[in-house]
């Protein structure tokens, strides 16, 4: 069998359409994909990750690697439900926040919140997992509790507050004086205080416009969001992140003992097995047509088994 007869087969036993949600603020759009069933299936919430990051896994400033859309075909597959949506003022969500001033954490982990609700009120759907990428499993750490998630998958998600972190990355890549000027932004923003003088080098980060987010994200604390989970939760990590490292995923198991580690070897930010070189690394997020890691699909389709086990 041809891999396009394949995919049009499974592409037949599965539902796609697109959903909408009014938060009373604005209408979020995002994608459903259901397979066909005559019981509830799993359902997954995907969450993507920081700045203009799309319900696929895509960035403009990044490329387009359809990530979590590809992650969502895994499911799809083995009988899972899954519904990823463009955040508040990114791609077809735009309108709902068009002016980036107004986005903070609390209304992130709101509209996730709504979306896990309206799943759990369709009958066809079975437990609900919240599954964050990067940035988004903070925001699915915070809604699993209020929304009562049966599980939470933290992907390459970050146990430090994200200042420290971005402190750590901009390190390596900023000469002497914009890494001091970066350092009294980031000190300042951590202080719940914007400042506008910001070098045209760090506009894409420190812009005004993005401040307040940034203040509202500086003050979340990653790993007590994660320890404070009372449901099953499942940490993976893979080893040639260049974003995210494997001592974030090792401090989100100290947080939360119970939870499971899968660490991946060779595996990426974008979830491919990606050799540790500059030029393939930054290649990678540009090309959709690498297949995720198959040990990515294999630990969250064995988490949500022992979920829905009798």
């Amino acid at each position: 069998m041809t891999l396009s007869l394949f995919t049009g087969l499974v592409q037949a036993t599965v539902l796609q359409r697109p959903m909408t949600l009014d938060t009373g603020s604005g209408v979020l759009h995002g994608s459903l994909l259901l397979p066909k069933s005559d019981t509830p299936v799993p359902v997954v919430l995907i969450i993507s990750g920081s700045g203009p990051t799309d319900r696929d896994g895509n960035n403009p400033d990044g490329g387009r690697n359809d990530s979590l859309k590809r992650l969502a075909w895994v499911l799809a597959k083995h009988n899972i439900a899954s519904l990823r949506y463009d955040k508040r003022g990114v791609a077809a969500s735009l309108a709902a926040t068009p002016d980036e001033r107004n986005l903070s954490v609390e209304a992130y982990v709101s509209d996730a919140v709504a979306w896990g609700q309206q799943l759990k009120n369709d009958p066809r759907m079975g437990p609900l997992i919240l599954l964050g990428h990067s940035e988004g499993a903070l925001i699915a750490n915070l809604a699993a509790p209020t929304v009562g998630a049966a599980g939470v998958i933290s992907v390459s998600g970050s146990a430090r507050p994200i200042d420290e972190v971005l402190r750590q990355q901009l390190a390596t890549r900023l000469p002497p004086a914009l890494m001091l000027r970066s350092n009294q932004l980031l000190d300042s923003l951590k202080a719940g205080q914007v400042d506008a003088e910001v070098p045209p080098a760090l506009q894409v980060i420190f812009r005004p416009s993005v401040q307040p987010y940034l203040i509202s994200l500086f003050r979340q604390d990653p790993a007590g969001a994660f320890a404070r989970l009372k449901m099953p939760a499942l940490i993976i990590q893979g080893s040639n992140d260049i974003q995210v490292g494997v001592a974030d995923a090792r401090l989100l198991k100290a947080a939360k003992p119970d939870a499971h580690l899968a660490l991946i070897e060779g595996m990426n930010h974008v979830l491919r097995i990606v050799a540790n070189d500059t030029r393939r690394q930054l290649a990678s997020y540009k090309d959709p047509q690498l297949p995720l890691a198959a040990e990515l699909g294999a630990q969250i389709l064995h988490f949500i088994a022992t979920l829905t086990a009798p």
